[in-house]
């Protein structure tokens, strides 16, 4: 059998500590071998107890306020935490490096000064207080970073989420709208003429099997849209035959790209039923796919015109909802009467899309 190899790695919080109070040791280190004569091996051995009385401190400093929860604290109620803590570690710092003064002067000199060494408020302290405020401050600084990106990042997870549930709710308004359009076009031809009744039936089972499949996606492509377009003008042919003209001019290219399920057949079902359906000739709808501009342009016509107040319905509002939930405002449509007999809608699809649904 191999032997298993285990690598411990120091935290970000150790590699700090070292570097920081390893680097801020160095000019102490110098001051004793320049300022104070001390020997190479006494300065080197005073380096690494500087070190270790300041990463000691501030460990302890860290322990206590992880166990009191200080970085869960407002900060008017951490300050009044901090500052008094800032002093006392100031203090300790300064008798701690008197204390290990006393001990290397008794050691070489032998001159046992222990107390007044002790007692004496020198620049040590201030030395203390701004080296610890420095450490403590920059500490919580880092924490209150830490806190606000995660709190950022979990705001943003609940909007991609009540993102996702609008569009879920928006997408189960959808099928019974358009189940309920479809079923009425239905109930005329069992009246007028029962076997193309049943092949209307034939087609809205079709048509829902793969509404259904669909339902999971926020998106698919336009050749998919459009094979359910192409069943839903079939339906509607059944029952307004030569009443109703569809022409299609699609660019090839743009089939792949992705739109909102169900757009296309929303625009066309309400060309039909707002439009051809009220001229007694009836009439022929222009659908039209092309690039313009970044976008994939589709275009509805048909004949008719828009009655006062604009276009209305619950297809309608549901397809401009999606639209601004989906493409945060960059997606664009409007609906309106090019001469008095025609009216066009216009959907505008941002080719590039870069919101994607939760994946479940």
């Amino acid at each position: 059998m191999g032997t298993k190899r285990t690598h411990t790695r120091l935290s970000l919080y150790w590699k700090c500590q070292i570097f920081g109070w390893g680097t801020v040791s160095l000019l102490w280190l110098y001051i004793a071998l320049v300022r104070d004569q001390f020997a190479l091996t006494h300065a080197l051995i005073n380096y690494v107890l500087d070190v270790t009385i300041c990463i000691g401190l501030t460990h302890a400093y860290r322990a206590i306020a992880l166990g009191a929860n200080w970085n869960q604290l407002e900060i008017k109620g951490l300050i009044k935490r901090v500052v008094p803590s800032i002093l006392v570690l100031a203090v300790l710092f300064m008798l701690i490096m008197n204390l290990k003064t006393s001990v290397y002067i008794y050691l070489v000199n032998h001159n046992n000064t222990f107390i007044e060494n002790l007692s004496v408020w020198n620049p040590v302290l201030i030395t203390g207080l701004r080296h610890m405020a420095i450490w403590v401050l920059a500490y919580h600084a880092y924490h209150f970073y830490v806190k606000e990106v995660n709190t950022a990042k979990a705001n943003a997870q609940l909007s991609v989420i009540a993102k996702q549930s609008q569009l879920d709710n928006l997408s189960a308004q959808l099928n019974p709208h358009f189940l309920f359009n479809s079923l009425n076009s239905i109930k005329s031809l069992i009246i007028e003429n029962p076997s193309i009744a049943r092949r209307a039936i034939d087609l809205l089972s079709d048509l829902l099997r793969s509404s259904l499949y669909e339902k999971e996606h926020i998106t698919l492509s336009i050749a998919e849209e459009l094979a359910l377009v192409k069943d839903y003008v079939e339906l509607e042919q059944l029952r307004f035959e030569e009443r109703l003209h569809v022409n299609f001019t699609i660019d090839p290219n743009l089939k792949k790209c992705k739109i909102p399920p169900l757009s296309i057949q929303l625009l066309v079902e309400n060309a039909i039923k707002h439009g051809v359906d009220k001229q007694l000739e009836g009439g022929t709808i222009d659908i039209a796919i092309q690039e313009r501009d970044g976008y994939v342009a589709i275009t509805i016509k048909n004949p008719g015109t828009i009655s006062v107040g604009g276009p209305k319905g619950l297809g309608l509002k549901n397809l401009k909802e999606r639209l601004l939930l989906q493409y945060d405002g960059r997606a664009k449509f409007t609906i309106e009467s090019t001469t008095e007999h025609e009216v066009v809608a216009t959907l505008m699809i941002p080719t590039e899309k870069t919101w994607e649904p939760i994946q479940h």
